[in-house]
């Protein structure tokens, strides 16, 4: 890790931001010890803004507490990716079918743009930011449905399960053929172009099964 903080935004904001790509680019491993005065040298800060920032990365998912080891990057785990998509399915099925029906065409306009800079991502395997791109395709669709604290609980889900989402979309990278990245976005912006509030929620639904199952694949893999 070889950034450095700088003093434009808050210290904590930066630390927490260093380390929470450090762990979604890999380069801070699942039992990796985020050792709080190694980090403060790391990015230049005292102890106070690194043991906020890591307390922040437990609460967001992203690491643990351990006995005798203390804070760790946190691994992986098949019921919790179960619970977490399970409840994805029930509030972005609904989100989907809401959003759909009441969508404009100018929002409509920005999902493709979305969409477009996700093919893109997709056809240069940068996963970061086909994650980015896919999130913000969704968030113009939920937003539509009118309800911000759906579409708050939605956001803090994919914070907490990022890693998670993380592991899908590189094996599907990896998998040569598999159009599962976008396939589904692009069925999505039909429906939400014909406000057809059912298909889009059927096709969310079929979206997250499918990530669902691909993870779970990967969990299992030797």
């Amino acid at each position: 890790m070889s950034k450095r903080v700088e003093p434009a935004r808050s210290l904590t904001d930066q630390v927490y931001a260093v380390l929470h790509e450090a762990i979604t680019s890999g380069e801070y491993p699942a039992g990796y010890r985020l050792r709080i005065r190694d980090i403060a040298a790391e990015v230049g800060t005292s102890v106070m803004p690194v043991r906020e920032a890591i307390r922040r990365l437990e609460e967001a998912g992203f690491a643990e507490r351990v006995p005798h080891k203390g804070s760790v990057v946190k691994g992986q785990h098949l019921a919790e990716l179960l619970h977490i998509y399970d409840t994805r399915q029930i509030l972005e099925v609904e989100a989907a079918r809401r959003g759909a029906a009441r969508i404009d065409e100018a929002d409509v306009a920005r999902m493709r743009d979305e969409f477009a800079a996700m093919r893109r991502a997709i056809s240069e395997g940068d996963v970061i930011p086909y994650l980015d791109h896919d999130e913000a395709l969704l968030t113009i669709l939920y937003e539509a449905a009118g309800n911000p604290v759906l579409l708050n609980t939605i956001r803090t889900l994919w914070e907490h399960c990022r890693a998670y989402k993380i592991v899908g979309a590189r094996a599907s990278l990896d998998t040569p053929g598999d159009d599962s990245l976008w396939r589904y976005q692009e069925q999505l912006l039909k429906a939400a172009h014909g406000h057809d509030a059912e298909a889009a929620a059927a096709i969310n639904g079929e979206s997250l099964d499918n990530a669902t199952d691909r993870i779970k694949a990967q969990l299992l893999s030797p």
